[in-house]
Formats: C-alpha cells, sequence, structure tokens
C-alpha cells in the first residue's frame, strides 16, 4: 500500500463566485459551497481516512466538517496550507487590479513565483511553506489516504512542486476550480497524478455555477 494525497478545494465563496482576489480574507462559504463540502462527505465518507490536514481559514474549515463529522475524525490546521497573500489586492477584481496596480499585475501574470502581488506573496513562498506540511505528511504516513484541504493557488503551487512543473505556471498548466478534488500517489517512482480537479461527487447544478 502506498501514501496518497487528496488535494480538495475549498467550496464556493463569494469571491470565488464573483472572481475576486481572496488570500488571507477570511470568507465563509455561500450556501452552495456548503452544499459542496456537504456533497464530498457524502461521497468519500467509505473512504479509510488516516488523517485529514487543513487550512485555518474558515472556508477550508467549513468545507473539511461534513466529512469530519460522518467519520468523528477531526481536521490537523496547518498554517502552511493557507492561500496566497494578495496584499492590497485582497477582495478586489481582476479589472480593478489591472487598472491600479497596472504594472504590478503584468509582472505577477508574467511570472508569479517570483513576482507578487502587491504587497503580498510570490509563488515560490508559498510552495517553500506548503511543502513543509507535505513533508510532514510523508514522514508521518508511509501509507494510507490523508486529505488536504486547502485553496486555489496553493493547491496549484504544490500539485506543480511535486509533479516537476515550473511554480511560475501555475496559473496557466492546472485547473483547480471549487469543490475540485486532485489525488497523487507516492509510489517507488515518486509522485503520480491520479486525478486533477475531479467533481463527479457535485451534481450537474453545482459543477456548472459561474465563478472560479
Amino acid at each position: 500500500m502506498s501514501l496518497k494525497l487528496y488535494f480538495l478545494r475549498h467550496g464556493q465563496t463569494d469571491s470565488s463566485r464573483n472572481n475576486a482576489f481572496c488570500g488571507s480574507t477570511d470568507a465563509d462559504l455561500t450556501s452552495d459551497g456548503v452544499d459542496m463540502a456537504k456533497a464530498f462527505g457524502i461521497a468519500y465518507r467509505s473512504t479509510p481516512w488516516t488523517a485529514i490536514f487543513c487550512s485555518p481559514m474558515a472556508r477550508t474549515v467549513a468545507t473539511a466538517k461534513p466529512l469530519c463529522e460522518a467519520i468523528d475524525m477531526q481536521p490537523e490546521l496547518r498554517d502552511g496550507l493557507k492561500e496566497i497573500h494578495y496584499g492590497k489586492w485582497e477582495g478586489q477584481s481582476v479589472d480593478i487590479v489591472s487598472r491600479d496596480y497596472h504594472d504590478d499585475y503584468i509582472r505577477w501574470t508574467a511570472d508569479p513565483a517570483w513576482y507578487p502581488p502587491t504587497e503580498g506573496e510570490p509563488a515560490v513562498a508559498i510552495a517553500s511553506r506548503a511543502l513543509l506540511v507535505i513533508e510532514e505528511i510523508k514522514q508521518r504516513f508511509s501509507t494510507g489516504n490523508v486529505l488536504i484541504v486547502s485553496h486555489k493557488a496553493t493547491i496549484r503551487i504544490i500539485l506543480c512542486s511535486l509533479l516537476g512543473i515550473d511554480v511560475g505556471r501555475f496559473r496557466f498548466r492546472l485547473g483547480c476550480p471549487v469543490g475540485s478534488v486532485s489525488i497523487v500517489e507516492f509510489g517507488s517512482h515518486g509522485p503520480l497524478l491520479h486525478a486533477l480537479a475531479d467533481r463527479t461527487h457535485l451534481d450537474e447544478r453545482l459543477r456548472t455555477l459561474p465563478g472560479t
């Protein structure tokens, strides 16, 4: 048996629905976001979980809650799994950021690995803190299924790091819509991607909602 990591992005928030930057802002789930969390819990409650790790943000904790309650397991909260800090862009739309912080936005779009949002975090910093959590999990568990509930940018940056993809391309190489799960297995040849941004546990209405 090997170690499998399930990377679950939180359910819908107002910011994800409206395509606004929401990193360190502690947004709550919408009612549809809660439904996404419940759907994941129902679909995956029979999976034999070894552990659950979660970003401490309200939207990720709420996404983990239905499964945790169903299987009577407490999530382990880790700051390293938090979303990118968007600095001055927090709560703003893409159009406003492009207008008010145009040069920073252009640089970030071209290479977010090293160019951060205005007063925010570059992707290399997120990779450093998030991979410490992955290493902790690998040290503690050589086998089993571990759920990691995190955020859009953070999950994509982790996946890029594990799969040998330049983290500066995380925004343009991997999808990660709300409520989606990606699965990586650690085998004898290293990390193997089994699923990317799977949302088959959601019904058609939830899968087709607008937003990111």
